[in-house]
Parts: C-alpha cells; sequence; structure tokens
C-alpha cells in the first residue's frame, strides 16, 4: 500500500474519546477522497487496530459501518480480508448541504489552502512538483465525462500541494476538506469548459512552485476557489452569494 505523507495520517493513532466516531470519519474520508484507492486491501485487523491505538472490538464496529454505508467490502477465507470497493461514491451524503455549513467550508478551505501553497513555494521539491504535474496531466486527458476520474484526480493535487509544503497537519486538514468538498461538488454539474480552464490554474500554480514565487501561487489559489465558489453559488439551488 501506498505510504505517502497523506496515506501514512490516515493510520495515525485515534483520539479518545470519539475513537468509534474519528475512525470511521478518517478511513471514510480517505476512501471518498482516494487515498485509499479501489481494491485497496486494508491491514489485518490486528495491525490496523494498533496503529490507530483502539480495541479490536472498536474496529470492528467501524469497518461494519463503513460496509454498510458501501465503502467496504469484507470477503472470508483464504485471500480474504476488508478491501475498499471498486466503486466508491465520492459524496454518501446525497441531501443538499445547509447554507451556513457550505460557507464554512469553503472559507476553511481558502485558509488551508493558500497556507499549504505559501509553505509549498518554499520547501517543495522536484519530486513533489513532478507529482502534482502528473496529475495536472491526468486531469487534462479526463476533462470530459464521466466526471469521477477528474474529481478523484482534482483531490490527489490538492492533497499534493500540501504534501508539497511538507506539514503533516496541514496535509490531514488537506484531506479533511477535501472530503467536505466531494459532499458539495456532487450537487453541482461540471461542464468540460469548466474543468479546462480549472486545470490550466493548476498548471500555473506548479509553475508558480517551481519559481518559488509564494505571492503568485497564493493569488492563484485564491483565484482558483473563487471560481469553484461562483459556480456552487450559481448552480446550487441553496447558495446564495454574501
Amino acid at each position: 500500500m501506498d505510504r505517502s505523507a497523506a496515506v501514512a495520517a490516515i493510520f495515525e493513532p485515534v483520539q479518545p474519546p470519539t475513537t468509534f466516531e474519528e475512525t470511521v470519519e478518517r478511513l471514510g474520508t480517505a476512501i471518498k477522497v482516494g487515498l485509499l484507492p479501489p481494491g485497496t486491501r486494508l491491514p489485518p485487523e490486528r495491525d490496523l487496530a494498533d496503529e490507530l491505538g483502539i480495541s479490536r472490538s472498536t474496529l470492528r464496529q467501524a469497518l461494519t459501518t463503513l460496509v454498510q454505508s458501501g465503502l467496504l467490502v469484507a470477503y472470508r477465507g483464504r485471500g480474504g480480508g476488508t478491501f475498499v470497493v471498486e466503486s466508491p461514491p465520492l459524496a454518501v451524503d446525497s441531501e443538499l448541504p445547509e447554507e451556513e455549513w457550505m460557507r464554512a467550508v469553503l472559507d476553511y478551505r481558502v485558509a488551508i489552502e493558500s497556507g499549504a501553497a505559501v509553505l509549498a513555494a518554499e520547501r517543495a521539491t522536484e519530486e513533489h512538483l513532478a507529482a502534482m504535474s502528473a496529475l495536472v496531466e491526468k486531469m487534462a486527458a479526463g476533462a470530459k465525462p464521466p466526471f469521477e476520474p477528474y474529481r478523484r484526480a482534482d483531490i490527489r493535487f490538492h492533497i499534493a500541494l500540501a504534501e508539497a509544503a511538507q506539514s503533516p497537519r496541514l496535509v490531514v486538514a488537506m484531506t479533511e476538506v477535501q472530503g467536505q468538498m466531494s459532499e458539495l461538488i456532487a450537487h453541482i454539474a461540471h461542464p468540460e469548459e469548466v474543468l479546462t480552464q480549472s486545470n490550466a490554474q493548476h498548471r500555473e500554480l506548479v509553475a508558480a512552485l517551481g519559481r518559488r514565487d509564494a505571492a503568485a501561487a497564493v493569488d492563484l489559489v485564491r483565484q482558483h476557489l473563487a471560481g469553484t465558489e461562483h459556480i456552487l453559488a450559481g448552480l446550487m439551488p441553496a447558495a446564495r452569494k454574501r
């Protein structure tokens, strides 16, 4: 299993007293945003419980909840185990989010991504930039329907930005906000022209990071996120501009 900084954060110890809830949220978000890709086999129950620092009974309850939610599937016998389903949904909640919650998520995203851009401009290695560029090309090839392949690469790109900042806490926060954004984006249309323009900004961001131009990187991030906010405001019936 890939153990990048983002994936490693999934398996850090869970903090009490909400060990069950946090385990469900952490694993569920990792699946929805593609950090645990379709077909991924989770570590054996004993090992996973030890990594997360929780009891095996708590882990079983969390895994059962994720199976019932359609994100995991469990097989018995030789070659068995717990696996990410082949087509996990990008969002589980089908209800239209409350506008107050939506605004809070969008504001949180601005803070997280702008900060990540500043640090990534200072700290990104050639390997980080190459990984982000590869994801840009993947999105360029997938800008036409269906939307899910583009969105999964898009999520991974933004998490890669946090990885380039080399801040474990930012990686965790970026993963969290990308999971929440999926709940919003699931409710809007995805015109090819919008995806192409969005990915052009991704490409420019990588170039700015390569130049160590933090000001340009932050400006691009803000433009990029503002575009998403405008689309949500225009396409979601419940969304109203401030």
